[in-house]
């Protein structure tokens, strides 16, 4: 669960205050792991249709 991806969908989402509870270390790790995972959607399809 210590995905980049994740944490910022966390941070991002909240509308007032976001506390982190846990280890330092777990954030850094978080925020260091780039994942190389494509993601799949059909954004290039679509603008190339337009």
């Amino acid at each position: 669960m210590l995905q980049r991806n994740l944490l910022y969908t966390g941070v991002t989402r909240g509308k007032r205050l976001v506390v982190l509870v846990g280890q330092p270390r777990a954030v850094a790790i978080a925020v260091r792991g780039v994942t190389g995972r494509r993601r799949w959607s059909k954004l290039q399809e679509w603008l190339a249709d337009r």
